[in-house]
């Protein structure tokens, strides 16, 4: 497809990078000229410097004959008139970064009347990871399938687990429980595994099962989901003004520390159920007289990512709060990853995962039957369901007799509402949908995974 990218800051870069990868033709668009050259001069993408919004730098990039127009600038206003103009000029599809939490009151309103095919708040979308992984504290990463039916979830091996020096094989005998094992991390190694795997303590684990075994099976393997009551965050700007308004009402009970006082007060009437602590929370003292040793789970949320790893690393020494870190710059993953910061939250990162995963979907009108598309390690393996439209050589036969690609899994069947964990005797019918795990990138079609 040919895409237009206005905006080359962390997303536009990060969505260039992730789109070229995929084979797109890609433009990219920004008003400065050292903005556009680091693109160009890293990526096979072509470059223009000018004024997104402007119509004849839009006709300059080939908007008429362009299939998505994303604008990512750091202006939700200036998104709004790159998508309008860009729907006047063609048939593009726009996808625009909306941040302002006045807009998203009436997003849907903003959608309609602008044909934009969809909106982002990346502050919203990490507001969101996070409850979710509240509601599952043993879980690091949570993702859904076939409407909610089915759930991708990540967690570490505790020591003295049951799984130490387990097969895979054996999981479901031993812990009585209908999951999938889908990828492994092992340090810097990651697998698709077989059956005859043995997993480790310290194993970063991807699983399959529908969300009501979940909670059972962690319990079964020594990760007790103790219900989070109580949350601190450090930081109050929106993704915390984001949590504290999902969790009004509730019984999780959440405290935001902010230093700026003109911002506590602003905290204090838009959230008339949370407590708002003016102060700095790099005073440890600050911290421990607000309770953070008997905290359920605990973000740091500032602007700056060292005061969020040293926060987070000192939480983890005092509490066994389920900890998370606001991490805004993509240049030093490795390092960040070996650190305990608990669960990483990378608004800039996570927005870009969002799009990429839309626009592989948006695909299906174009021969692709990609229903939803996760990267559930890095750029390393990916997750997605199909959609079973036409009878393919593949359809009817056990799996057991399908030659499947190296480092690929057929990791669920959803047939009209019925989740499968298949086993080798089962096969895969007309109008399923089918969830796969690979590290091979790019996949565009079911019939792709056989050899």
């Amino acid at each position: 497809m040919k895409i237009l990218i206005v905006g080359c800051g962390k997303v536009g870069t990060a969505l260039a990078e992730q789109l070229d990868r995929e084979g797109h033709d890609i433009v990219v668009i920004d008003n400065k000229a050292a903005a556009i050259h680091n693109i160009t001069d890293t990526l096979d993408v072509m470059g223009i410097v000018g004024n997104g919004a402007s119509y004849h730098i839009q006709l300059e990039a080939g908007i008429e004959t362009a299939d998505v127009l994303i604008a990512v600038t750091n202006s939700d206003e200036l998104n709004l008139l790159c998508c309008l103009i860009a729907k006047k000029a063609s048939d593009c599809h726009t996808i625009a970064r909306v941040r302002n939490p006045q807009y998203n009151e009436e997003i849907d309103f903003i959608k309609e009347e602008m044909g934009l095919s969809m909106t982002i708040n990346p502050e919203l979308e990490s507001a969101l990871e996070m409850a979710r992984l509240i509601r599952l504290p043993s879980a690091i990463k949570i993702e859904t399938f076939a409407k909610g039916k089915v759930e991708l979830l990540k967690f570490q091996v505790p020591k003295e687990s049951i799984l130490h020096n387990m097969k895979i094989k054996n999981i479901e005998s031993q812990t009585k429980c209908k999951v999938l094992v889908c990828a492994i991390e092992r340090g810097d190694e990651v697998f698709i595994p077989t059956g005859d795997f043995i997993l480790q303590s310290s194993d970063k684990i991807s699983i399959i099962a529908a969300p009501k075994y979940a909670t059972e099976f962690f319990n079964k393997i020594g990760l007790i989901s103790t219900h989070i009551k109580n949350v601190m965050l450090v930081g109050g700007g929106m993704i915390a003004l984001y949590i504290a308004s999902k969790f009004s009402g509730t019984d999780v009970k959440v405290k935001i520390i902010e230093q700026n006082r003109e911002r506590s007060e602003e905290l204090s009437d838009l959230l008339p159920n949370t407590l708002i602590i003016n102060a700095n929370a790099t005073d440890h003292n600050v911290l421990l007289e607000e309770g953070v040793e008997a905290t359920d789970a605990f973000a740091s949320l500032t602007n700056l990512d060292e005061e969020n790893i040293l926060l987070s690393l000192y939480v983890q020494k005092k509490s066994k709060a389920k900890v998370f870190t606001k991490i805004t710059r993509l240049t030093y993953d490795d390092i960040v990853s070996e650190m305990p910061l608990g669960v990483i939250l990378n608004p800039k990162m996570l927005t870009a995962d969002r799009i990429v995963q839309y626009v592989r979907a948006m695909q299906n009108s174009m021969g692709s039957n990609v229903e939803t598309l996760y990267k559930i390690v890095g750029n390393k393996v990916e997750a997605m369901e199909f959609r079973v439209r036409t009878k393919a050589a593949f359809v009817g036969v056990p799996i057991e007799k399908l030659k499947i690609r190296e480092n690929t899994l057929i990791s669920c069947i959803n047939r009209r509402g019925k989740i499968i964990i298949p086993n080798g005797q089962d096969s895969i019918q007309l109008g399923d949908t089918v969830i796969i795990v690979t590290t091979i990138t790019g996949l565009d079609d079911l019939s792709d995974i056989i050899m």
